[in-house]
């Protein structure tokens, strides 16, 4: 048999990435669909924090996610060994519509092939989250920033173009079925391992056409979803403004109280995030709703310099893939224990300064240190400063007692500007 295509039936590359690429969709459909299913068990609240659980969605999702880069690659080099050579003729090319479907179908696995693991691919690298890819390569992709919207859109066309990839699919083995059973022609023979003679088909030509009917049929897709998704921010954004409307409401009190005690400056702007290593990658996240009370007067020599108390609303935290479980009962458990404190002296000391003080989480205060830098320009102060705790002080993921798994460790780091408050 030989390596390259004729006219009359498919060589031997072109074979071995037919049925590897087949291996491989089959392997990533189950594994995708298996990881899904505890992904949902896992952020529903009958999850019981079981570690063994979470190891198992992990694993899945990488396995998943591993198979798919596999298959964007072997995709790739199987559309150009395809276009760099003869194509075997159809049987039946004056069947003009079946010649057509076929063409199309084609197309469409083409472009699914590339185009469902290259959004996935895309979505991993924009969001954080547990569930590493399996080789040495790096979790990043150029010019892909680390975006939740970026995560969200590419996981929607992610989600639509695996149906169409199953639907292309479907369809093709249908097709192979009809020519084997009904037909009894060689369509699917010559695409089977071993070598045989085969029928020469008849003169043809190929045009372009197919190519556009599976381009407007992605396209028709694409915008089908994006309608959909719309449809769904929108409810979104609805639950958000309600939330909002809330912390208006409450905004004025808390703006009044916060008046009343703070003695002398006012965040103006600041971060305040963790850090964590879930299955060896690091996972990053944000409180954006906080608030800090700040009395500070820079001494002369080392010494006390004053105090903060910090608020941080938990079920603000955003952790990529992962903010749903990391919200559940066995993780911060925001139902239950919706604000985290931090109450803390501010001491001056001879390389910098320090707030020292309890930091509070489900009702565990542990005492902690964290250091920082820190820049006067008349009445504008910056910081920033990082320490490390132990989620397990705080009864956090108790479940999860492998640090394989989760690390214990959690790295936190703030940052904000301030400016002094007028008399």
């Amino acid at each position: 048999m030989s390596a390259r295509n004729s006219f009359s039936e498919y060589g031997s590359v072109a074979k071995t990435f037919h049925w590897l690429t087949a291996l491989l969709i089959f392997a990533a459909f189950p594994l995708g669909y298996f990881a899904n299913e505890l992904a949902h068990y896992i952020q529903s609240p009958d999850f019981d924090g079981s570690q063994s659980t979470i190891s198992r969605a992990a694993l899945l999702f990488s396995l998943h996610k591993t198979v798919g880069v596999a298959v964007f690659f072997v995709a790739l080099l199987r559309i150009l060994w395809a276009v760099s050579g003869e194509k075997p003729g159809l049987l039946h090319p004056d069947n003009k519509l079946e010649a057509l479907a076929a063409e199309v179908v084609h197309w469409m696995l083409y472009g699914s092939l590339v185009a469902v693991p290259l959004t996935g691919w895309i979505h991993h690298a924009a969001t954080t989250g547990f569930a590493p890819i399996l080789w040495p390569f790096g979790q990043s992709l150029p010019f892909v920033p680390k975006s939740e919207p970026v995560a969200h859109l590419f996981g929607g066309m992610h989600e639509l173009l695996v149906w169409t990839l199953a639907a292309s699919l479907a369809l093709h083995i249908a097709g192979a079925l009809k020519h084997h059973v009904i037909d009894q022609d060689s369509t699917l023979r010559r695409m089977l391992p071993g070598s045989a003679a085969m029928p020469q088909p008849p003169a043809q030509s190929h045009s372009l056409l197919p190519a556009g009917v599976a381009l407007v049929v992605f396209i028709a897709v694409l915008g089908v979803g994006s309608i959909l998704g719309d449809d769904h921010d929108h409810e979104h954004a609805t639950d958000h403004a309600a939330a909002d409307a809330t912390q208006a409401d409450s905004a004025p009190v808390a703006d009044e109280a916060a008046s009343q005690v703070a003695l002398g400056w006012q965040v103006q702007s600041g971060t305040l995030g963790i850090s964590i290593l879930q299955m060896g990658s690091a996972v990053e996240g944000q409180f954006s709703d906080w608030t800090a009370v700040i009395d500070f007067e820079e001494p002369s020599a080392p010494g006390p310099a004053g105090t903060v108390g910090v608020t941080i609303v938990i079920p603000s935290l955003s952790l990529g893939s992962v903010t749903d479980q990391a919200m559940g009962a066995d993780y911060f458990d925001s139902a239950t224990y919706p604000t985290a404190r931090f109450e803390a002296e501010i001491t001056k000391t001879e390389t910098g300064y320090e707030a020292t003080g309890p930091l509070t989480i489900r009702d565990q205060s542990v005492p902690i240190t964290l250091p920082f830098e820190l820049t006067l320009d008349g009445d504008t102060a910056t910081m920033s400063g990082s320490t490390t705790v132990n989620r397990l002080d705080f009864n956090i993921g108790q479940g999860t007692q492998d640090e394989g798994t989760l690390a214990f460790a959690v790295d936190i780091n703030v940052a904000l500007t301030a400016t002094k408050a007028a008399p």
